[in-house]
């Protein structure tokens, strides 16, 4: 079992995310974490709405109903940290709006979070604990692992380079029995690409080497067999496109798609993805150097924005609509799907 209160630094961590101060036009309500035992919930709607709290998705007479205080559109509360729990908002006989932390409370995890919650232009809601994306996860605590084999995954998608897995091997499959999908190619010579391109357009670049591994995703996805995880390193970038393509073929806007995307900016936590490594062991491993370069420099989070200040995933969307008419038609002409198998994809993700 988890333990339940956070270490200091993780709970720091957290308190110390930025955070819209209010729910995203994108969003129906959102469910922030303040520290170990307690959430806000910011819910535009009907204050007397019914509140319950339940270990899955569906209303049923296991849940327990809390009774809250809504001051302005908003609610703290206690919920557990050591479990996924979601929040169930019901008004009347409608069905209830399902709510979850989007950002997990992890110890040492960067930018783990549930894709689940935002809304699509045609009102329907993308489904809580069904997809996760992270960055790499060289770190977890027990604690950790504790919480991610309660998210049932079955399938696990390392976006990661040959380089970067020779340095940190994905153990969470290991801990969970969820299915590892891989593969290999060079950092290296995909950076050698980005810079060539001096850095525009670089996820337009980026893609070719990642077809084989989105492919795995959205197969997986369709055939739900249970939660799928994706990750790369930092959960940025080769993550941000997956979850780009994902978003925009549900129908999710554009607007929410980048506000999304930027979100990783304050979500890494750096530290929690590399270990402290030799360089001397790892010779003529490029990631290495990366890393201990950067964090040599104190470097953090690069900025998710060309040298001419353009948004990565903005320039991308461009790209796909310009060569594909959007990210439907990317997933039929480069990954293979089929208008069915886009169709499932929809069933499976979304509510409504």
């Amino acid at each position: 079992m988890r333990k339940t209160v956070l270490s200091l630094a993780s709970a720091l961590a957290l308190l110390n995310v930025a955070w819209p101060s209010c729910v995203h036009a994108g969003e129906l309500a959102t469910l922030r974490r303040l520290d170990a035992k307690t959430v806000e919930l910011r819910y535009a709607g009907d204050p007397q709405t019914a509140v319950w709290l339940s270990d899955d998705t569906a209303l049923d007479d296991r849940d327990r109903r809390v009774t809250l205080a809504f001051e302005a559109g908003k609610a703290t509360f206690a919920l557990p940290v050591d479990r996924r729990v979601y929040v169930l908002l019901q008004s009347g006989e409608d069905d209830p709006i399902v709510i979850a932390e989007r950002v997990l409370p992890l110890e040492q995890a960067s930018n783990f979070r549930d894709v689940g919650g935002y809304t699509t232009k045609d009102g329907r809601m993308v489904k809580w604990g069904k997809v996760y994306r992270s960055g790499a996860m060289p770190l977890l605590t027990e604690s950790d692992y504790g919480y991610i084999e309660d998210l049932r995954l079955d399938s696990i998608v390392d976006f990661r380079s040959l380089e970067e897995r020779e340095v940190v091997p994905n153990m969470v499959d290991d801990r969970t029995g969820a299915l590892f999908l891989a593969n290999d190619y060079s950092i290296a010579a995909m950076m050698k690409d980005y810079e060539a391109e001096g850095r525009e357009n670089n996820y337009a670049r980026m893609e070719n080497f990642l077809r084989p591994q989105y492919r795995a995703v959205f197969r997986r996805i369709i055939a739900n067999d249970g939660a799928v995880l994706y990750h790369c390193s930092a959960g940025q970038d080769r993550t941000g496109v997956a979850t780009a393509l994902l978003y925009d073929v549900l129908g999710v806007d554009r607007k929410t798609i980048v506000t999304d995307y930027h979100l990783s900016t304050q979500l890494r936590q750096t530290q929690w993805e590399m270990p402290e490594v030799d360089p001397q062991d790892y010779p003529g491993n490029f990631i290495v150097q990366y890393y201990v370069a950067n964090r040599k420099a104190g470097k953090g989070p690069e900025p998710l924005y060309t040298p001419s200040g353009a948004s990565h995933i903005v320039q991308f969307m461009d790209y796909l609509d310009a060569q594909y008419g959007g990210a439907e038609g990317y997933l039929k002409d480069a990954l293979g799907l089929s208008d069915a198998d886009i169709e499932r994809l929809r069933t499976v993700m979304l509510d409504g």
